[in-house]
């Protein structure tokens, strides 16, 4: 009796009128999905090397979804949905969204400023606020950021309109800027040919735009010079490494000194200094055995 009642539901439900049905949606999934992709190849070789790689990705996404969801209506159709009734709910269910989503809607009006102005592009190196890093995406709603030490950084749209954005990588070159302090005894002329000397030799540094050399100020314990190489903006940092280690060894080689922070403690007198004596027993003991070596 069971059996011949779940033969006789089975046989209810798939009368040909349903199975023709199923038959034409699959059909539609069949042959839409597979032609999806297709469109989305064929529209990104048209818009190869003709638009930025920002605007690309954000006209191929368009271009998706566009595709799916006519896919999904024309389903949706099959299956005895009116479409002007979808399309009304969903008239009356945006309104609702958008008041719900007034920060989206904003993020959405940034990103589109963003990809018309192209401050930056995909694979450049940028900074805002405290946060620099490799452009990985521009999408509508934020952009997202790879940083040097592997952290993933999601910036809404709006942000990067009302904050100052840094391009690290947007020109071909840049300068690897020092400040070197040398003590107030130095010869300021040979320590400027010194540094001068550095920048003409070290590898990878140009000769035009001519390096910076600038006297910055009197510090606390130093004169500061401003120095300054230019190089290929992906030779920046190794730039830097070198110009250290050749400043470091000259300045050892001249005998020039690098400064550091010295403090002196006086007992009211113009000269002569406070005596200052360890207690430690430990200290004393070692400062013994060095006297007598």
């Amino acid at each position: 009796m069971f059996e011949l009642t779940t033969m006789g539901i089975v046989a209810n439900f798939f009368t040909p009128e349903r199975i023709g049905l199923l038959v034409r949606v699959a059909l539609m999934l069949v042959i839409g999905i597979p032609l999806i992709g297709l469109i989305k190849k064929v529209v990104t070789r048209l818009l190869s090397d003709k638009l930025s790689t920002q605007s690309e990705v954000m006209i191929l996404r368009a271009v998706k979804y566009t595709l799916a969801l006519l896919l999904l209506m024309m389903v949706l159709n099959e299956f005895g949905f009116k479409i002007s009734a979808i399309l009304g709910a969903a008239g009356i269910f945006g309104v609702a969204i958008g008041f719900a989503s007034q920060t989206s809607i904003s993020n959405i009006i940034s990103g589109i400023f963003l990809i018309s102005e192209k401050p930056f592009m995909i694979e450049d190196v940028i900074q805002i606020n405290d946060q620099t890093g490799t452009v990985q995406s521009i999408d509508l709603l934020s952009i997202k950021l790879k940083t040097f030490d592997g952290r993933f950084v999601r910036i809404p749209n709006e942000t990067m309109i009302k904050n100052e954005v840094i391009n690290l990588t947007r020109f071909d070159i840049r300068r690897a800027q020092l400040t070197v302090g040398v003590a107030y005894k130095e010869d300021l002329r040979k320590v400027m040919a010194i540094l001068k000397d550095i920048a003409d030799t070290t590898p990878g540094a140009l000769k035009e735009p001519a390096p910076l050399l600038l006297l910055d100020g009197f510090g606390a314990s130093s004169i500061n010079i401003s120095f300054g190489v230019w190089t290929s903006t992906d030779n920046v940092f190794p730039m830097k490494n070198q110009l250290i280690l050749a400043i470091k060894d000259r300045f050892d080689k001249e005998g020039i000194e690098i400064p550091f922070p010295h403090v002196s403690l006086y007992a009211g007198e113009a000269s002569g200094p406070i005596k200052v004596e360890s207690t430690s027993k430990e200290f004393k003991e070692e400062e013994n055995k060095t006297k007598e070596v």
